[in-house]
């Protein structure tokens, strides 16, 4: 049985330094620092409680439960001498060597291409329109959680990552699979293939952790993808739908998805104008809505 009660411990603790003053001689003026060891050690572990020598039977056995007071402060007295000053971690260096790599993120964005750069009166603009979806939102957002879902609707729960992947982006896309939409099906739209937009009727249903969940998912999708029409109007809601103050986790999470963008804009090779132009729109609104003026693009 081992004691986890520090009371007498550190009060008996203590009580076993000047027994070691006498097993070995020490160099003249060693006294003085060990002292002002003894002192610190005080000062950090103060005794609470005077205990003297305990007067025990001769048959007592420190290997067995204590049956008095005495017989417990003794084997506190036992176990605090065997306790060794410094104590070191037995740490094993193959689970270190598995996690080496460390990404650094860059504090800022990477400059719009020349001729790319947004002016700051069309970022005002969008930080106003954008303004104006989210108070919409949260206007009617009681109205359009009433609504009922369509039956092949089916809302992920918050940490099914794969299941919101598909949910966001659909079949064709998640799988890669570069498949066209035939414009001779007559069938309606197959949402399951290209992934549900962001009715209102499905993000008026999400609470903060989810919206926070599914940015993630996707902002993490983005980092290693291409971006898509389909993944720029789900960041778009979810951005709409993020509350502020934002949370530490959401405000690493923007800011991780502005460089991305300013990443794949610089590496768009054909400039393809409505990508850059969402691409711009993303990065506007997350340095001038949501205050990471760092991360803004310089009007052109």
């Amino acid at each position: 049985m081992r004691c986890l009660l520090p009371l007498p411990r550190t009060a008996l603790a203590s009580q076993r330094r000047p027994s070691t003053r006498l097993r070995s001689a020490r160099p003249p003026g060693s006294t003085g620092r060990r002292a002002e060891m003894e002192s610190a050690a005080e000062e950090l572990m103060p005794r609470l409680l005077p205990v003297g020598d305990c007067d025990l039977t001769e048959d007592f056995d420190p290997s067995l439960p204590p049956r008095t007071p005495q017989e417990y402060l003794k084997r506190v007295q036992i176990e605090a001498a065997q306790c060794p000053d410094v104590v070191v971690a037995q740490i094993d260096p193959k689970k270190l060597r598995k996690k080496q790599t460390v990404n650094i993120a860059l504090t800022g964005c990477h400059p719009a291409p020349e001729g790319y750069s947004p002016t700051l009166k069309w970022q005002q603009q969008q930080v106003s329109h954008f303004s104006a979806v989210r108070q919409s939102l949260n206007k009617h957002r009681n109205h359009w959680k009433a609504q009922h879902l369509d039956s092949n609707v089916t809302i992920p729960k918050s940490d099914d990552e794969e299941g919101w992947k598909l949910f966001c982006l659909g079949e064709r896309l998640y799988s890669e699979a570069a498949i066209a939409v035939s414009g001779n099906e007559n069938l309606g739209i197959d949402y399951i293939k290209i992934g549900f937009p962001p009715f209102l009727s499905i993000v008026s249903r999400m609470n903060q952790a989810t919206v926070t969940s599914v940015l993630e998912y996707l902002i993490n999708w983005f980092g290693e993808k291409e971006f898509t029409s389909e993944l720029g109007r789900w960041l778009y809601a979810l951005l709409a739908c993020l509350e502020k103050p934002l949370l530490p986790e959401a405000h690493s999470l923007i800011r991780q998805l502005a460089r991305r963008c300013s990443e794949v804009r610089v590496l768009e090779e054909n400039k393809n104008e409505e990508k850059v132009s969402a691409l711009n729109l993303l990065i506007c609104l997350v340095s001038r809505y949501f205050d990471q003026r760092d991360l803004a693009d310089e009007p052109s």
